[in-house]
């Protein structure tokens, strides 16, 4: 960066866990942590809102308000002060999916919170990937798991939903048992997955696994755009 364009720069005063920092306004939150001389080793390093991993709580200098973002997403702000949450504790139920139904009976007994929902809206609106929260919760109410299956499809399970709900619905793990009663009773299933699989079992794909598993960067990028796409 010449002087020029480096001075041309506005910087800001951040503060990541109550130490101050000063940074290009341009950055977003992780890449100012970075710039602030943080290693960041958490997340795929996909920068774009795919990982989920960095959902980052803040508050602005002299604003009451306590915000939530994806720290890949969010721009750094004067008097930021912000700190990572390694994950959002949230209840997780536990069973079993080959003994349980894809009902809305069944749905009850695991995640019985889901009907104290207030229709605030709060989850759809903090959610990154503005995926209508709310709508996969109503229908997931309602039994209708294949249209709740198909709204969260892009969950990053990041757990901002979470962090804005006023009764403490965990949006993201009903979300996924959803989509697994989905995937378990209610999708058609694939004919070519279920050769597929049999190929495997029975070792015929041995030598291409252990081709790509021999194979260096460049080579499974040529092997990758080069596959034959099933229609």
């Amino acid at each position: 960066m010449t002087e020029t364009v480096k001075d041309s720069i506005k910087m800001v005063d951040i503060y990541v866990m109550g130490k101050r920092y000063t940074v290009p306004e341009t950055l977003t939150i992780i890449d100012a942590m970075e710039y602030a001389g943080y290693r960041l080793t958490r997340g795929c390093g996909c920068r774009a809102g795919f990982c989920g991993a960095c959902a980052t709580v803040y508050r602005i200098a002299g604003d009451y308000e306590l915000k939530v973002g994806l720290a890949c997403q969010t721009k750094v702000e004067e008097g930021m002060y912000l700190a990572q949450l390694p994950f959002f504790p949230g209840r997780k139920a536990t069973y079993d999916l080959e003994e349980i139904k894809p009902s809305a009976a069944y749905f009850a007994q695991l995640y019985p919170e889901i009907y104290r929902c207030l229709g605030c809206s709060s989850c759809s609106k903090v959610c990154p990937q503005d995926i209508d929260v709310m709508q996969y919760i109503a229908y997931i109410q309602r039994g209708e798991f294949a249209k709740a299956a198909d709204i969260s499809f892009d969950c990053l399970m990041c757990g901002l939903c979470v962090s804005r709900c006023p009764v403490n619905i965990v949006h993201y793990n009903a979300a996924l048992t959803a989509r697994r009663l989905f995937g378990r009773y209610i999708a058609n299933a694939d004919p070519f997955l279920a050769e597929r699989t049999k190929a495997i079992d029975a070792g015929e794909l041995d030598a291409e696994i252990e081709e790509m598993m021999a194979a260096d960067k460049e080579k499974l990028q040529e092997m990758y755009n080069n596959r034959e796409i099933e229609k």
